[in-house]
């Protein structure tokens, strides 16, 4: 008997490198020559609200730069986001390639992410083809750690908890899958994942 049913990943830290966390944020802010500082003070409200599809791209990029005119439009704004997302160096896409592959596993994706920047990395990247199943904050409405994206996502999986594991890079994401119930794997780079799977019997 296989040890699990379900391996889901986190995407951003895991497969690739964080979709507009404040790395990114930083760089295309210093790109456009805007102020950092107010452009934080704006942003968590809003970026809360877009992550869960609560409100759409426009209006999270009308709350935290276009409320004045700029000299550039939304288009090259949310173009220069997208250009910041990378495959994650030593990152787990090829693990997760070689798991959809095999096709013993119901394999999927557990993360935190807004829709516009979600749909553009999982095609840019091939993520989606090799997803049975995505239980982003976009489509769930719900953001890790809050343990209710844990328990929806158990629902819509319809497995025992202890069926799934979870491979998440941030220790608050690890902790609340496993409050859940779930087996969790704190992600610290393919390697160690491999050794991790290959120990529960997973590779």
């Amino acid at each position: 008997m296989l040890p699990f049913d379900v391996i889901l990943f986190d995407v951003g830290g895991v497969l690739l490198t964080n979709g507009w966390d404040h790395g990114e944020r930083a760089r295309v802010i210093a790109q456009f020559d805007l102020d950092l500082a107010a452009f934080e003070a704006r942003h968590m409200a809003p970026y809360d609200a877009w992550e869960r599809s609560v409100i759409p791209l426009k209006a999270y990029l009308n709350a935290t730069v276009f409320y004045e005119p700029r000299k550039f439009s939304q288009g090259e704004f949310f173009a220069a986001m997208c250009a910041q997302s990378h495959e994650l160096p030593n990152g787990a896409l090829g693990v997760l390639a070689e798991l959809a592959g095999a096709g013993k596993y119901l394999v999927g994706a557990l993360n935190n992410e807004a829709r516009e920047t979600n749909e553009y990395r999982f095609e840019k990247f091939g993520i989606r083809k090799l997803l049975d199943v995505s239980l982003s904050s976009c489509y769930l409405g719900l953001r890790k750690p809050e343990l209710a994206i844990y328990k929806r996502a158990l629902d819509i999986l319809g497995k025992p908890a202890e069926r799934v594991l979870f491979i998440d890079d941030r220790q608050e994401n690890v902790t609340g899958a496993e409050g859940a119930g779930m087996r969790a794997i704190l992600f610290t780079g393919a390697d160690a994942l491999r050794g991790e799977l290959v120990g529960l019997g997973v590779l």
